[in-house]
């Protein structure tokens, strides 16, 4: 949520410069969010999951946006071998306010960083609670967008980033990754009987409802698919026609593949291994809020 009183400018559209209607459009969206932003005023919580992040955390845009808006982030360092710490430290003396560091000893993977993250923002009474990659693939300034879609959609329990490449929009991706993504996704959809694009996008947001603390209470399966877990969860918990009008897949404005990552080419074939485990540990569509 953009801080109240500085709503971004909307500019003014030129032939004078390139691409300048998407751009005037953009801002001019943005400064629309802004003030559904500054009408609402929801508490939201973002967790950010760290692993040997000292020399890779983008910290300027971090303190950029958050002294220019009301979101609180937990950055969760996940036992970390270099100077994390150290940086969540720094991080946490210029935006005191709104950065929490929390460390743990041993490193237990994404999942279970992520999942303590969240029930630690669960537990401060925030009404929007989400986990955003590190690397800032999507920027922090999507998050707004994300908001104003459940502002504008009070029945939606989600909204997941979704990296389509469209005219206008500026998705950057690695082939191979592109082409083993569609793959791996068809694979999801398919295994848990849900039309989603894309799964795996490390942004995602969720309305604070009596349910959700279930999403994420318990330990997941999988060191790195548990967005899959958290979908088959869900699916359990409210059923098929629910689950399609609870979550929304936004299509992010940027996207851009950002080099480091973690994953080796064998977790390729361990997600799908992860997948079938997820998909025989959840019974089907067994949600008793079902309606008609």
């Amino acid at each position: 949520m953009l801080r109240k009183g500085r709503p971004p400018n909307p500019g003014v559209s030129g032939s004078a410069n390139p691409g300048g209607g998407a751009k005037t459009a953009r801002r001019t969206r943005l400064f629309e969010i802004a003030i559904i932003a500054a009408v609402s005023h929801p508490r939201v919580a973002i967790v950010v999951p760290c692993y040997n992040e000292g020399s890779r955390l983008p910290v300027v845009q971090f303190e950029e946006f958050i002294k220019n808006s009301e979101v609180d982030f937990l950055f969760v360092d996940d036992g970390s071998r270099d100077n994390t710490r150290d940086v969540l430290a720094a991080l946490k003396t210029v935006c005191p306010d709104r950065v929490t560091p929390i460390h743990q000893a041993e490193n237990r993977g994404k999942a279970e960083t992520v999942r303590h993250g969240i029930c630690c923002a669960l537990d401060r009474a925030f009404e929007f609670v989400g986990f955003w990659d590190a690397d800032l693939a999507t920027p922090l300034d999507e998050i707004p967008e994300f908001l104003a879609v459940f502002a504008e959609r009070p029945e939606l329990d989600m909204v997941f980033g979704s990296r389509v490449k469209l005219l206008g929009r500026h998705v950057e991706r690695k082939a191979h990754r592109h082409y083993l993504g569609r793959v791996f996704a068809t694979f999801v959809s398919t295994m848990l009987g849900l039309p989603i694009y894309d799964s795996q996008c490390g942004a995602k947001i969720f309305r604070v409802r009596p349910n959700t603390r279930a999403l994420f209470e318990r330990p997941f399966l999988s060191r790195w698919v548990f967005d899959v877990e958290i979908l088959a969860r869900y699916l359990s918990q409210v059923g098929l026609r629910s689950a399609i009008a609870g979550i929304y897949e936004l299509p992010l404005h940027t996207w851009v593949d950002v080099g480091g990552s973690k994953l080796k080419a064998t977790d390729f074939f361990v997600a799908f291994r992860d997948v079938l485990r997820i998909r025989w540990a959840y019974p089907a569509h067994s949600g008793k809020q079902e309606k008609g």
